[in-house]
């Protein structure tokens, strides 16, 4: 008897808005999207990716986040 194993890849985005540097990057709209919306965006479509998900603590980038249908 064969057991085959599922193994599914999961990538998570950090995404901080009080960086020191550039605050609200994640945020910055490039082309009419935000920036941590084009990232997401790169990951979904990678094949050997199965599932994104965007860890914040912000309720800013959380929201933003969910409005174009990722998790957070």
């Amino acid at each position: 008897m064969s057991t085959s194993t599922l193994v599914k890849t999961l990538a998570i985005i950090p995404a901080r808005y009080a960086s020191t540097r550039f605050p609200g990057k994640p945020l910055v709209e490039i082309a009419g999207k935000s920036m941590i919306q084009h990232v997401w965006e790169r990951a979904m479509q990678t094949p050997s990716i199965d599932e994104v998900l965007v860890a914040t603590d912000d309720q800013r980038i959380l929201d933003a986040v969910e409005k174009f249908g990722a998790e957070g």
